[in-house]
């Protein structure tokens, strides 16, 4: 039964009851008796119902509460309407678990839902098959100690979850899983984990074609070359014959430049061991690249402002941070015209150390800066042919920056020039000390 609760009727109802009994017990001459005689009664009544409400919310394990008039009629009918919209609610909170679960099972990947200090709260089926972690016997388990990996370790402590985390399964030293963290919700992480073994040994499979193909195409273009240099030489070679040896003496050096940048691609896309980074000199690298690229200078006359931090050192590869640089700076060079401006920078700012080339060259559209380290990629073909480009000395840059937990930043503007970082973190830095310098 729905009772409607009115303030202004109950204590009107109560002032009513003790004015009737007040009149009856002054008429029988027994005034304050009978006030007291109608309270007890009324306290018996409210004390009645208060232990049948007691008795019916811990004792019996009904929805429906007992029937009652007066004041307990509206105190029962509030408690049993707050219990029926909770079990709604509870309801549809709990349809929506199942629905959320369900689409969880649902996905391909191993999906396993973390706190902030990633203690397992929830995860599906596939996380047991893939991670061998199951729900709920390992809730509140660290995921560290259900998944023993240095890499994953270093990966969590890093607190870096812009990068997917890949390791090798614990299970099969064959297969490869690739994870992902992602923030979710106010207190959690949701972390998604796939094998990633089929696309690993393709990537494997094409590299390995690439840096054979290149490795083979070598001897014959040095053959080539070599004869097409001695049939120059000869003194009784025809204008026209030597007009198109010198065509074919092009074709085959860029040839051989694009096969040198596949064999060095092919090496920079897998990434190098902690072990074999170590202290680079990259100042005197640099002077190096100076020294190597300065006969293309003479060709065009650039004006070239160098500003590099002599005690500034970075922990990496010298091979490919040699070749890093140098593509950033014969890009520019090529790029931009006779008489242009090209500056050249290594310095520290902040957290970050910045290598960076700045040339007033072409520029580069908005569309196409996205796309200019993709693989044989090239803003305009034919300006590309007639500089030598291959189309893979920004490809290179991109992953010997990966390699180096470095970033690669293109800023450009459509014919006014164009700037090229290496975003280096300064925890990878050193200071080189005047002795180390004296010495090298």
């Amino acid at each position: 039964m729905i009772f409607r609760f009115s303030a202004q009727q109950f204590v009107v109802k109560q002032c009513l009851i003790l004015l009737a009994s007040g009149l009856i017990g002054y008429w029988l001459g027994y005034f304050w008796l009978a006030l007291f005689v109608v309270t007890a009664a009324t306290l018996a009544w409210h004390y009645k119902f208060l232990l049948g409400l007691i008795k019916w919310l811990w004792h019996k394990n009904l929805l429906y509460p007992p029937e009652s008039k007066g004041i307990w009629g509206h105190v029962y009918d509030g408690i049993y309407r707050r219990i029926k919209s909770y079990r709604k609610k509870q309801k549809q909170l709990n349809l929506r678990i199942r629905q959320y679960r369900d689409g969880a099972e649902a996905l391909p990947d191993a999906a396993i839902v973390l706190d902030l200090y990633f203690n397992i709260r929830w995860s599906n089926k596939k996380a047991n098959r893939l991670l061998g972690v199951r729900w709920p016997q390992d809730a509140g388990q660290r995921i560290t100690n259900l998944v023993r990996s240095p890499v994953l370790n270093k990966y969590v402590k890093k607190m870096d979850f812009s990068e997917p985390c890949s390791i090798v399964s614990p299970d099969s030293p064959e297969q490869q899983i690739e994870m992902r963290f992602m923030l979710y919700g106010e207190d959690q992480y949701l972390m998604l984990a796939r094998d990633v073994s089929q696309t690993k040994r393709l990537e494997k499979m094409r590299r390995d074609f690439v840096a054979n193909v290149s490795h083979e195409l070598k001897t014959p273009l040095t053959v080539m070359q070599g004869y097409v240099e001695v049939m120059l030489d000869q003194d009784d070679i025809s204008e026209q014959w030597r007009k198109s040896l010198d065509t074919v003496q092009t074709q085959v050096s860029r040839m051989d430049r694009l096969v040198q940048q596949l064999l060095v691609l092919s090496k920079v896309e897998v990434p190098a061991e902690e072990d074999s980074r170590h202290n680079v000199h990259l100042p005197k690298l640099l002077d190096k690249v100076m020294e190597d690229v300065h006969w293309l200078n003479k060709q065009k006359g650039h004006e070239i402002a160098v500003e590099i931090d002599p005690r500034l050192g970075i922990l990496g590869i010298e091979s490919e941070l040699k070749s890093a640089c140098s593509n950033l700076i014969v890009n520019a060079m090529n790029y931009t015209g006779t008489g242009g401006r090209i500056d050249i920078c290594w310095k520290k700012q902040g957290d970050y150390c910045l290598f960076s080339v700045k040339d007033t060259g072409c520029g580069i559209s908005e569309f196409d800066i996205s796309r200019l380290s993709e693989r044989f990629y090239r803003v305009d073909k034919s300006r590309s042919r007639d500089t030598g480009g291959t189309g893979l000395g920004l490809a290179i840059v991109k992953h010997v920056a990966a390699n180096h937990n470095a970033e690669l930043l293109i800023e450009s503007q459509l014919n006014q020039g164009s700037t090229f970082t290496i975003k280096f973190p300064a925890s990878d830095s050193f200071t080189i000390r005047k002795l180390e310098s004296a010495i090298n």
